[in-house]
């Protein structure tokens, strides 16, 4: 593997295998000094045209992890205001002699373009509304590491802005690979506007579902990626798709709550859920870091040892 584009990229076998592999860096970050020599020498760029707190601190920490070099590169303060085109930014970036580059950025397809561009790897941390991979490969770990037997038969609701969210597209991706049944959940203006390459069915009924589900994935309003309004208030989308205290309840004991963050506390997820005894949302955290690490020693390890 050279790049990191898209879940398209990596089949169930290529999930599975970097799940398995993420596993063993997870014992690496609980130990007292969570470092491994894996990646001396290489140098590792975090390039985010867009904010970003979890994915760029997580890749940068995976990075470091690995004892490779980084560097950081962010719009305010660069090139880029003074016209620099993306071709050139990173193109200058290589010219410094660095093995990967991780980009964020608010373009759709931007990190397909910038890995024609450059001999280093491409690792895509998002890109406008398309895709996420690294996101849906922690939340698999993570759902995976509670299951035991895999994800074969899971039930997912994935609820709320699916149209806007490149992690649900990632994550559906994902998870309907390694063998779940995924149905996307919310108000018709918040859903794809054609099903095309999504393996998942739709349901405007959440509450039906509740009963039946073995994970519900709360995904954010994005507000920043949409030209208007699209419900009427926060107000109703939360009675109607939020997850209440009261609509948790309803539940299977086991069912497991997921949050890509950062969260809306009170619109998508109440606040008592997101800290209750089902979530899993500060899992998915540490879990990522180990996944990104796995990507990283993929692309870069070129045969080095783990530890």
């Amino acid at each position: 593997m050279h790049d990191l584009l898209s879940v398209d990229d990596l089949g169930r076998d290529g999930i599975e295998e970097l799940l398995d592999l993420g596993e063993s860096f997870l014992e690496v970050t609980r130990r007292d000094i969570p470092k491994v020599p894996a990646l001396r020498g290489k140098t590792v760029v975090s390039l985010f045209y867009e904010d970003s707190t979890r994915t760029r601190l997580s890749f940068e920490t995976a990075a470091k992890r690995l004892s490779a070099d980084t560097m950081a590169f962010g719009v305010s303060g660069s090139a880029v205001a003074k016209g620099e085109s993306l071709r050139d930014t990173v193109q200058t970036i290589e010219a410094m002699g660095v093995d990967a580059i991780v980009v964020r950025h608010h373009g759709a397809g931007a990190p397909h373009r910038v890995a024609g561009w450059v001999d280093a790897s491409v690792v895509n941390a998002g890109d406008g509304c398309h895709e996420h991979p690294t996101q849906a490969l922690l939340d698999a770990l993570t759902l995976r590491r509670h299951r035991g037997t895999g994800l074969d038969g899971a039930r997912v609701a994935i609820v709320g802005d699916v149209r806007h969210s490149r992690v649900a597209r990632s994550t559906t991706k994902a998870f309907a690979a390694l063998g779940a049944t995924v149905t996307l959940v919310g108000p018709p203006t918040l859903l794809p506007e054609s099903m095309a390459g999504w393996p998942a069915t739709t349901c405007g009924d959440l509450d039906g579902l509740l009963p039946t589900l073995d994970v519900i994935y709360l995904l954010r309003i994005q507000h920043e990626r949409q030209d208007a309004m699209r419900f009427p208030s926060l107000r109703e989308y939360t009675t109607r798709y939020g997850l209440t205290v009261e609509r948790a309840a309803r539940l299977k004991p086991d069912t497991l709550i997921m949050h890509a963050g950062p969260m809306n506390r009170g619109v998508e997820i109440a606040a008592e859920v997101a800290e209750g005894p089902a979530s899993v949302i500060t899992e998915q955290v540490a879990n990522g870091v180990a996944v990104r690490m796995a990507v990283l020693y993929e692309l870069l390890g070129s045969g080095a040892p783990v530890v």
